[in-house]
C-alpha cells in the first residue's frame, strides 16, 4: 500500500483555541498510525501567492487509515474547535511510488 499524506493550509484567527487544537490533534493520529511530519510557519512564497502561513503535513500508512483518521468520533469531535482557531484547509495525497 502507498502512503498517503494530510497537507493543511492554515490561517490562525484565535491562538487561545489554536493552541488547543494543537493539543488535542495528536493524540487523535495514534490508533491510525499517523504521524506528525511538519508543521512550520511560511518563510517566503518562492513561486505563486500561497496565502495561508502555516502549512502542516501529516503522513499515514495509507489511504484507509487516512480516512479512517479524519472520520473518527475523536478527531471529529475537535473539528468545532479548529473552526473556531483558524481558516484550515485539509487536502489528502497519495504518495505515487
Amino acid at each position: 500500500m502507498q502512503e498517503a499524506y494530510v497537507i493543511g493550509n492554515i490561517i490562525v484567527k484565535d491562538e487561545v483555541k489554536w493552541e488547543e487544537y494543537k493539543s488535542k490533534v495528536t493524540d487523535t493520529l495514534i490508533p491510525f498510525s499517523g504521524e506528525l511530519v511538519f508543521r512550520g510557519h511560511k518563510t517566503k512564497n518562492l513561486s505563486g501567492n500561497q496565502k495561508h502561513p502555516i502549512n502542516v503535513i501529516i503522513k499515514f500508512p495509507n489511504n484507509q487509515d487516512l480516512n479512517n483518521w479524519f472520520e473518527s468520533t475523536s478527531y471529529q469531535s475537535l473539528i468545532s474547535i479548529r473552526e473556531l482557531a483558524a481558516d484550515v484547509i485539509l487536502t489528502s495525497y497519495q504518495s505515487d511510488s
